[in-house]
């Protein structure tokens, strides 16, 4: 039986939408904190995904539109309500309803050639949009929040201090795993915080998250990229630490995947202090907020034991925070 939030967004898609859904199935994956997500079909097949989002700012259906109606390749355009809206305003969240295009995600693979080299040519497709006054009001600044990136990752750096005799052995795993990694956790505070002045640069229209979980794939190396909820204006070294050197999923991309997403991006002028800069910020947000999730004693065991899992992943040999520190300290030895 289909539960009352469920029941609930059925009425609102057909009251604002004009959709009647016969099928509502929440997907766990392809959302963040403060949103939910649903494949929902119609009586004559139709799919579509129907998000409820309470974080993050209104950019996600704005940007898609835009890029969508500019014939960027890889953006599926959200539906418009009755009275041309682009999202309604339901329980305090934002309502959007978008084409469901693939039920392949790029993390679960396998990626062929093509779909590397189409992920290069959307990423540059998005990059090369004009920015309109209306996205520039709309739009944070890439990176802005690095101050209070900072502050979490020290204050958790604080908790976890000398708790290594922690009673709580989750707790004790991560005040050792923190421990271990303190130097290099040191060297990308310092580095994000003495590269900050110079992190500006020409500010595009950024994803801001293009991992392979934002990435679906289809037939003939189609693909696309959906969760545009945290899109910023940056200069584009904001997604090219994902692919230039970075991480796309739990693991380093590949040379031969840089090369073909840079075929199908062409030949960037990469600031290699900007690339790293956000790099950097990345792994310190990743580390201080999965660090903090794990020592959230209200969530299940499950939920704390995965997020520990991934900030193994992050201090790993191979993890954000390894990289972000080895690019650090490649920029110290250039002249």
């Amino acid at each position: 039986m289909m539960a009352d939030v469920s029941r609930q967004v059925v009425a609102w898609v057909r009251a604002d939408f004009g959709i009647d859904l016969t099928a509502l199935d929440e997907v766990s994956h392809g959302t963040g904190r403060y949103a939910r997500l649903w494949r929902a079909r119609t009586p004559d097949g139709a799919r579509y995904a129907v998000k409820l989002s309470g974080g993050g700012t209104s950019a996600g259906p704005i940007v898609t539109a835009h890029l969508a109606a500019r014939g960027v390749p890889g953006i599926a355009a959200p539906l418009r309500t009755r009275d041309g809206r682009l999202f309604p305003e339901r329980d305090g969240r934002r309502l959007a309803v978008v084409p469901w295009v693939s039920d392949q995600r790029a993390l679960d693979g396998p990626m062929t050639e093509a779909h590397w080299r189409a992920y290069g040519e959307m990423l540059a497709a998005v990059h090369a949009v004009p920015v309109t006054d209306e996205l520039a009001r709309t739009l944070p600044a890439g990176g802005e929040a690095y101050p209070s990136i900072v502050a979490a990752t020290r204050d958790m750096a604080g908790r976890l201090r000398d708790r290594i005799e922690s009673g709580d052995p989750l707790v004790a795993e991560l005040a050792a795993t923190w421990a271990s990694v303190a130097d290099r956790v040191s060297t990308v505070l310092r580095g994000v915080e003495r590269l900050a002045a110079g992190r500006s640069g020409p500010a595009v229209i950024c994803h801001g998250d293009p991992h392979l979980g934002n990435l679906l794939l289809g037939p003939d190396g189609q693909v696309w990229l959906v969760d545009w909820d945290d899109a910023v204006l940056a200069p584009p070294e904001c997604d090219l630490m994902f692919v230039v050197g970075g991480v796309l999923a739990f693991a380093p991309i590949t040379p031969a995947q840089e090369r073909n997403v840079r075929a199908g991006y062409g030949a960037p002028d990469i600031d290699a202090a900007r690339l790293a800069w956000f790099l950097a910020v990345r792994a310190l947000d990743d580390l201080s907020d999965w660090t903090r999730q794990a020592l959230d004693r209200a969530s299940s065991p499950d939920d704390r034991a995965t997020a520990a899992r991934i900030v193994r992943g992050l201090v790993s040999p191979v993890g954000l925070v390894t990289l972000a520190d080895a690019a650090l300290r490649d920029l110290d030895r250039r002249p």
